[in-house]
């Protein structure tokens, strides 16, 4: 659903998730006559305009009158349109195409802020915008068992929009319907309608281990999905011929992980012998691995399994991304309701597996991982436990209510959640709830993101200020709300949870009876329900209140496990505010805020930690590296850049930077080498995080560093 209104200085264009689009015009006159465009979209709008400004975006120009093709992407050149009908593809925050007829001028502003569309004299020009979020429409019942759960998988994919290598890009995958168990299968018409027959079957044991794991790699393949009484899996396309054994469990997951990764890296790059086609930097693997793209673009699903199967993938697996998302899922009836959102961002399923974790293991793996990051080992490292307890602890009188974790076993995947017993390290915690919370906080009027900041601890204002002050800025970019409340008491703080917020970020103490107030504790259980969609509870011990907000209505949220310090408490907080607020997924903004600290694994998030709160500016979080080169003569500096994404997966990108021509898949890192100047100028405009000298920076202040 998109909605929009007219500005003053052009248009505002918005979805449910408060996304939204800012085009600046000149000369607009809005008018009810306008173009077709053939593409799925949500909202038209018609006006005659002289010049369009547009965030910074990749465009492609196809003339509608023939063959005619123009990409503009990381280069700041313009491109002269001559007299002719054109659909632009702009990808923006909202997906948004353009419709005109006539001659045009298509240019980046030489900083990259900008990208401007202008025509000689007032043209009638036609907008077409799809959001790129997607709800699930549809609800399927089927029995508790692995033969229900199978029929569920089949049908899942009847999100898709199309078959084939096309299925890899993310606006071509839509949102799977709902599950619910029932004591019979009642799938709707819709669903059953919608479904492609792509003539491959995925065949596994009368087992629950078995259908939950094979699920993302028969949802992507399309595969009609059944179980049979056997040992061990197949995946089968009669008319092409293939009959794919796979071995019994434990050896299963881990092969359905390296068959989705080739079929899904390889329709990547086939798909680009079709119309939807970018200039990626990884095509030159289609010849190592002897694939013909056009032919294998026009083959049937069934036929183009058959040729990546008998690829030789492994001689460019190395070289492509490693799989964004990995789910540890307990295999049990109830847990097959969370599938269709697994699926929705092409989620890994493995079995859960864990080993108790000890204190000085515990201590080790955050000593390890802080290094890992960057920072320079001290010479004693025996002494910093004892180093760091003296009077840095937060001060209370009451118990903390501390977490006994695991260490999980842990295989592909960048990010990883868990859907099982036990709170191990390194994940995101699933709380079921969290995925029907998420639609409850759609907003068709697309109203203001409201921010609250609560100080309940004076020991920590330098972290209330700064992300106070975080917030706010930020609302120069996005429409944010911030309030600030500090010393708030029991029925006030409930207030606050019980009242519509997008975000509360909770700055004080949490003991064993609550979250501490000016006269005394509260208790999330207490509270009727949360209407707080995200959360950061910054106190110690805050793991059940955390998961308690989410039982109750919250989508996700970060916690600690147990006591924390005030300094590193402080750190954490301040880095998270910065990326959570610019549009950074809950489970990476933790991630890299707690890189900061040396014991980083006393954080965590619990919920869906995939839930991005806002946009980001750049449409796709990321993050980049940046090492000084050449250090003798002229300063030269190399940026590592990588993109974050875990719901545009199969999508790419373009750094705009000097010699960066080509587009790459998401996941992929871009290395580029500059200059001091050219870093500045990057760094003015970047708006993310970096990596430099083994500490995290958001981009303007590393630009006052360098």
């Amino acid at each position: 659903m998109i909605e929009w209104e007219e500005t003053d200085s052009g248009l505002r264009v918005f979805d449910r998730t408060k996304t939204e689009v800012s085009i600046e015009t000149d000369n607009w006159e809005a008018t009810d006559a306008g173009y077709d465009i053939d593409r799925p979209l949500d909202e038209t709008v018609s006006g005659y305009v002289s010049e369009l400004r547009l965030p910074p975006a990749l465009v492609k120009a196809n003339s509608l009158t023939s063959d005619e093709e123009y990409k503009h992407g990381g280069d700041a050149e313009a491109i002269d349109l001559d007299a002719d009908e054109y659909l632009l593809n702009v990808s923006l925050n909202i997906k948004t195409y353009i419709r005109f007829s006539g001659a045009a001028v298509v240019r980046k502003t030489e900083d990259y802020t900008e990208l401007h569309l202008s025509f000689p004299e007032p043209t009638l020009v036609t907008f077409g915008f799809r959001s790129h979020h997607e709800a699930p429409v549809d609800t399927m019942t089927v029995p508790p068992t692995p033969e229900g759960i199978a029929t569920a998988v089949t049908y899942s994919s009847s999100s898709h929009k199309t078959t084939g290598a096309d299925r890899s890009y993310p606006t071509l995958r839509g949102h799977p319907p709902k599950i619910e168990l029932g004591g019979q299968t009642e799938i709707p018409d819709p669903v059953r309608e919608e479904r492609f027959d792509t003539g491959i079957e995925m065949v596994v044991p009368d087992d629950f281990r078995y259908a939950f794991v094979a699920a993302p790699l028969a949802y992507y393949l399309q595969a009609e999905m059944t179980v049979e009484d056997r040992r061990a899996p197949v995946l089968r396309a009669p008319e092409a011929g293939v009959e794919y054994p796979f071995t019994p469990l434990p050896g299963f997951q881990h092969e359905v992980v390296e068959l989705l990764r080739r079929v899904f890296f390889l329709d990547c790059l086939v798909r680009n012998a079709g119309p939807y086609s970018w200039d990626l930097a990884e095509m030159p693997l289609l010849d190592r691995v002897e694939i013909d793209a056009e032919a294998t673009y026009e083959a049937t699903p069934g036929e183009q399994l058959a040729t990546y199967l008998d690829a030789p993938y492994e001689r460019i697996d190395g070289e492509l991304p490693e799989w964004h998302l990995a789910m540890h899922v307990e295999p049990v009836p109830d847990n097959a309701t969370s599938l269709p959102y697994f699926l929705d961002n092409l989620g890994l399923v493995y079995l859960p597996e864990s080993t108790d974790l000890e204190k000085d293991e515990l201590l080790n793996k955050s000593i390890d991982d802080f290094y890992r990051a960057g920072e320079t080992p001290p010479r004693s490292p025996k002494l910093l436990p004892q180093k760091s307890a003296v009077g840095m602890a937060r001060k209370g009188p009451g118990e903390v209510k501390s977490v006994d974790r695991r260490d999980p076993i842990l295989h592909e995947g960048k990010v990883n959640g868990w859907l099982a017993d036990g709170v191990p390290i390194d994940v995101f915690k699933v709380v079921p709830e969290a995925y029907e919370n998420r639609f409850k906080y759609l907003d068709p009027e697309g109203g203001d993101i409201d921010v609250t900041v609560i100080l309940n601890d004076e020991e920590m204002v330098d972290e209330h200020e700064t992300a106070a002050e975080i917030y706010e800025n930020r609302a120069r970019d996005l429409p944010i709300d911030v309030t600030v409340l500090e010393h708030c008491s029991k029925d006030e703080l409930a207030s606050v949870f019980e009242s519509s917020h997008d975000f509360v970020h909770y700055i004080g103490h949490c003991e064993e009876d609550g979250l501490r107030c000016r006269n005394g504790n509260l208790s999330v259980e207490s509270i009727d329900e949360s209407k707080v969609q995200t959360f950061f509870l910054n106190a110690c011990g805050s793991y059940y209140e955390g998961r308690d907000l989410v039982e109750k209505g919250s989508v996700a949220g970060a916690v600690t496990f147990t006591k924390v310090l005030n300094k590193q408490a402080a750190k954490v907080g301040v880095a998270f505010a910065q990326l959570l607020i610019n549009g950074y997924d809950i489970a990476h903004a933790i991630q890299l805020a707690r890189r900061r600290i040396m014991m980083g694994k006393d954080y965590a998030v619990v919920g869906d930690g995939t839930h991005q709160l806002t946009q980001a500016d750049n449409r796709i979080p990321a993050l980049g590296e940046i090492t000084e080169v050449d250090k003798d003569t002229e300063k030269k500096y190399e940026i590592e850049y990588n993109s974050l994404t875990i719901d545009q997966i199969g999508g790419c990108y373009q750094l705009y930077l000097p010699d960066t021509d080509k587009l790459k898949l998401h996941g992929n890192d871009t290395t580029v080498a500059i200059s001091q100047s050219e870093l500045r100028s990057f760094l003015d405009r970047a708006k993310m995080p970096f990596i430099f000298d083994g500490d995290l920076y958001w981009s303007e202040e590393l630009g006052e560093k360098i």
